[in-house]
């Protein structure tokens, strides 16, 4: 993959030339956002799924569907909602915006009978977040905002059995991993994506084989987009579901080169942070995390103010943790104005090599 050329080279030296310089900021939650516009089913379905199925296509299978919660489909039946999401992190003081496609892919949208929209949603993800970008840097030309083509870890997990009585029974393949993230992964680069980002990786089986499927439509491509990288440990045992540290997940997935590593979700960033510490000591990457703010209360919302967090990730910038800093389930606009604000003061953490341009 390394010895491709980058499709363009152009905007990567942009980043890169960001990341040495500060530590750049990230979006935050989606869901969150699209959480507070309380749509019904009528609101997902907008007018093109009004009728009880896509009226662009041939309805395939009998019955209608509940697409309440679908929130990717929202980029089809309520794009000015998804781009005012974008906006609004952007005037926040976001540098990269997340595509809204988390899960835009066959093995998510089947859940919906949607499999048919993925390379649609993931283009119009990808379109909808460099529209937004691209008009937020128009004001502020000093300082261009990026577009990361989020692929999410899918519903399935290839490295554990789902039937407890059946260890080694599997409900998803390598091959159909790779083949679904390729679909995706394509669409978010033909719509404008700056990056790829494999995000919120519970199995690190899963996300080698998005690694995988990158490496081969790169090839395909003839030429590659910087590719980002955020595991999650799922509680304070410190491992990812599949078992592993931080740092066996780090040497999983390094040989891929990737712009970033890091971690998101799970965990508030004060419960993160030795695992960010981990990260910040062996890797030959650019670091990032966008945590919760904090963990889920009785009523699975978050609690931790933007206040609360940028206070504790202060303390990841001024120790030299980080280069990227967003926020995950939970925060909001004001969470990453005020993150932005904490981290202002503090250089980005060192990184002496051109990992992503390196052979």
């Amino acid at each position: 993959m390394s010895a491709l050329p980058w499709l363009h080279p152009e905007r990567v030296a942009l980043i890169e030339k960001g990341l040495r310089e500060r530590i750049m900021i990230l979006d935050g939650g989606m869901g969150t956002m699209l959480q507070g516009h309380q749509l019904d089913e009528s609101g997902y379905r907008g007018d093109r799924f009004s009728g009880g199925h896509d009226s662009h296509h041939e309805h395939d299978h009998p019955g209608e569907c509940d697409l309440k919660g679908n929130n990717d489909l929202l980029l089809l039946t309520q794009p000015d909602i998804i781009r005012g999401v974008h906006e609004a992190y952007l005037r926040a003081g976001a540098d990269f915006v997340e595509t809204n496609t988390f899960n835009a892919t066959r093995i998510s949208q089947a859940d919906y009978h949607l499999e048919h929209l993925v390379s649609e949603l993931n283009r119009e993800g990808a379109r909808i977040a460099r529209e937004a970008c691209d008009a937020m840097t128009a004001l502020t030309p000093d300082r261009p905002r990026f577009v990361i083509g989020v692929l999410g870890p899918t519903s399935r997990t290839a490295s554990i059995s789902p039937d407890v009585n059946d260890p080694g029974y599997r409900n998803v393949s390598f091959e159909e991993l790779a083949a679904n993230y390729t679909e995706a992964a394509r669409a978010l680069i033909e719509g404008g994506a700056d990056t790829i980002m494999v995000e919120t990786i519970f199995d690190t089986l899963n996300a080698k084989a998005a690694l995988f499927a990158l490496d081969q439509l790169f090839v395909t491509l003839g030429g590659r987009v910087p590719v980002m990288i955020s595991g999650t440990i799922t509680d304070r045992s410190g491992r990812t579901l599949s078992g592993q540290t931080a740092e066996a997940f780090y040497y999983s997935v390094s040989h891929i080169r990737p712009l970033s590593v890091g971690l998101n979700c799970a965990l508030g960033a004060a419960d993160l942070r030795p695992h960010v510490q981990t990260l910040s000591q062996i890797a030959e990457s650019f670091v990032s995390t966008h945590p919760n703010a904090g963990l889920p209360n009785a009523f699975g919302e978050y609690d931790e103010t933007p206040e609360q967090m940028a206070d504790v990730v202060a303390g990841f910038a001024r120790d030299g943790l980080l280069n990227i800093i967003g926020g995950c389930c939970g925060t909001t606009p004001a969470h990453i104005q005020a993150i932005a604000a904490a981290v202002r003061p503090y250089a980005p953490r060192a990184w002496n090599k051109d990992v992503a341009s390196a052979p």
